[in-house]
């Protein structure tokens, strides 16, 4: 999908209702200025593999950013390029190209932390802004023209340590279990220096899983068995998806109920529907151990910004937002606001210029800036799953750092 279609964006619009779109565009009684030359956006994401759903999270906040400010960012109609991204820096760098022959104003997008690294210098090269939703590894230093709206790869296993070493009791026994890669060492040294590297509660090393599990029932038993001969009253670990699930389930049929403490990518999307057998009692209960986690977004924060974004993306999309929709929506923002800066006849230079110069966004996570590395500087919230009436959800506890 290229683009949102005309039938879908009317149906979101007719949705919103006339209240809806005034909080969401603002009403204004001077005449409407004339729209600019047309654009092109390039979207980077994955079509297949682990990463499909993200990727899928990702353009449909992109689209509904678009649907609902008539297409257009900065005041220019927009298309969006979608290109797949593949699972390596080889094919990071063929949609890369793909995307400058197309002679794209922006781009946008990127879930793989492999792939974001592997065109990291065709990206500077090439001097065309890239507004990052999702993957951002900490080695990612010293670029112009790479912006992210999502967060660095540590942040969410720091904000949740320090939070942990403020709260857990002394004595208590903490083990780490996380896929091999590195992604999992980012999560993981974030976590250990928020927690602090030497704290006796933190039992072992960390126990490294398959980075890619199959499907199957016993897939971490050898992990887990090692973990739990650690007695541990709670356990950190790094997983989302498929992988998330299979752990959690597999850790619950061990017979082990104690607390899990994880980034909040372990539960976004639809795994709390998929392990509801798992964590629910037959009498409608939670089964003894809690699972918290730590996320730049929660689709219950009750502000302005969210209220609009989280209703227009359940009435078009029929889930609630996560994280991965919200950081690409707010990629459009910040597109929107940097092109508007620019000028009649934009230029991906000025553009990547305009990006330092737009200030505070007031984001559905709250509001937030750039920092001098590109990065977001933002709140942190601590989740808990549990009910929100009848159903399985993260709900949000407090805010326990601002990161940034």
């Amino acid at each position: 999908m290229s683009q949102m279609n005309r039938r879908r964006a009317l149906q979101l619009l007719a949705a919103l209702g006339t209240t809806g779109l005034v909080a969401a565009c603002g009403t204004d009684d001077t005449e409407t200025p004339a729209p600019g030359k047309p654009i092109r956006i390039g979207l980077i994401r994955p079509e297949s593999g682990d990463g499909k759903t993200i990727g899928i999270d990702i353009e449909n906040g992109f689209q509904l950013f678009l649907a609902m400010n008539g297409q257009q960012l900065g005041g220019h109609p927009a298309t969006v390029v979608a290109v797949d991204e593949g699972d390596n820096a080889k094919s990071g760098q063929a949609a890369v190209d793909k995307l400058l022959a197309q002679n794209v104003l922006a781009m946008t997008g990127v879930v793989s932390s492999t792939v974001m690294s592997g065109i990291r210098d065709a990206v500077e090269k090439a001097r065309v802004p890239l507004i990052g939703s999702n993957a951002s590894p900490p080695s990612l230093q010293s670029v112009v023209y790479i912006w992210r709206t999502s967060y660095v790869l540590d942040e969410p296993g720091r904000a949740l340590g320090s939070y942990l070493r403020r709260t857990l009791p002394t004595g208590s026994r903490l083990a780490i279990v996380a896929p091999e890669g590195t992604a999992s060492q980012d999560v993981i040294n974030g976590f250990r220096d928020g927690f602090g590297t030497d704290d006796p509660r933190i039992i072992g090393d960390p126990i490294l899983t398959t980075a890619n599990p199959t499907p199957g029932d016993n897939e971490f038993g050898a992990q887990i068995s090692e973990a739990l001969s650690r007695q541990p009253e709670g356990i950190f670990c790094f997983y989302s998806g498929t992988a998330g699930e299979q752990f959690i389930r597999q850790l619950r049929r061990s017979r082990w109920f104690g607390d899990i403490y994880a980034p909040g990518f372990l539960t976004e999307g639809n795994i709390l529907t998929d392990l509801r057998s798992t964590l629910v009692n037959a009498d409608e209960s939670l089964k003894a151990g809690t699972i918290q986690t730590a996320l730049n977004y929660s689709a219950d924060l009750n502000n302005n910004a969210n209220r609009i974004f989280a209703s227009a993306y359940r009435k078009t999309y029929n889930v609630s937002p996560t994280t991965y929709a919200m950081a690409s929506y707010d990629a459009a923002q910040v597109l929107d606001k940097a092109i508007r800066l620019a000028g009649a006849e934009p230029t991906a230079q000025q553009v990547n210029l305009a990006l330092g110069k737009i200030g505070q966004i007031d984001s559905p996570r709250g509001p937030w800036q750039f920092n001098q590395p590109r990065t977001p500087q933002q709140k942190w919230y601590l989740r808990k799953v549990q009910f929100d009436g009848r159903l399985l959800s993260n709900v949000l506890i407090n805010e326990i750092a601002t990161l940034g």
